[in-house]
């Protein structure tokens, strides 16, 4: 089976449509959350991603502040200044859609999906060996795909020496799976890890393989519906770079 594995589209409609056109083909779709926050488009991303077949979707941190299940407060301000105006334009369909999803970690096959990690699928960030290696202990399938920190990357824990590696994965270049691993597909709608282009991967189910992926996009029209939605700033110029 071919799974699109995607996350964090931040209301980025121009590069969930780029992503899924380069996806191609694929027999089930996994989204990790974040549908919304930072970007202009919520309404446009929740529809398409509505209409995906076979889909399996997590709610992320913003998402669940967006439906009511989370205090604004807890974000920064550029970030609540979004979410103050997403909760303002989502449509009550959206909100009804996105009220349906889980927050909790969720197995499918070999694979755990969260959207943090599955320790604390909601808010904790999978950033380096410690936090990797604490949560190796928190899922039973060989391994678990995570978002949240926007970078497209594998932590592998060996099991023989305990060590945790931390690996910046390639895009096109497929990773054969084995015990135990913990892989981020990268961002949809906000890349951090100075790549512009949208994140995603495909998951081979039968081949045991994950092939992280990149694809450009119209970065200039998503940065002009930003500003016209009166959003900060710092929404827009980081998509240049992908900061």
């Amino acid at each position: 089976m071919r799974v699109l594995v995607m996350s964090d589209i931040h209301a980025n409609y121009t590069a969930l449509l780029a992503v899924l056109k380069d996806a191609g083909q694929v027999d089930e779709t996994w989204c990790l959350g974040d549908l919304v926050g930072y970007g202009p488009d919520p309404n446009a991303v929740v529809e398409e991603i509505r209409d995906i077949p076979n889909l399996t979707c997590m709610l992320g941190n913003h998402d669940v502040a967006v439906i009511g299940k989370m205090p604004f407060e807890t974000f920064n301000g550029d970030a609540r200044r979004a979410l103050v105006y997403h909760e303002k334009v989502l449509s009550a369909s959206n909100m009804d859609f996105m009220r349906s999803l889980p927050s909790a970690a969720k197995i499918c096959g070999e694979a755990t999906l969260a959207h943090g990690s599955p320790r604390e699928p909601l808010w904790e960030y999978i950033l380096n060996g410690l936090s990797a290696r604490v949560n190796f202990e928190h899922f039973g399938t060989p391994w678990c795909f995570v978002g949240h920190s926007h970078i497209q990357c594998l932590f592998a824990l060996d099991v023989q020496t305990d060590r945790v590696t931390l690996d910046q994965t390639l895009p096109d270049l497929p990773i054969s799976l084995r015990p135990k691993l913990i892989l981020n597909p990268g961002s949809v709608g906000q890349p951090r890890d100075r790549d512009p282009r949208a994140a995603f991967a495909i998951y081979d189910t039968e081949a045991r393989t994950w092939t992280p992926r990149r694809v450009a996009y119209n970065v200039t029209e998503v940065q002009k519906r930003i500003r016209e939605s009166g959003l900060p700033e710092k929404h827009a110029a980081r998509l240049t770079d992908g900061w």
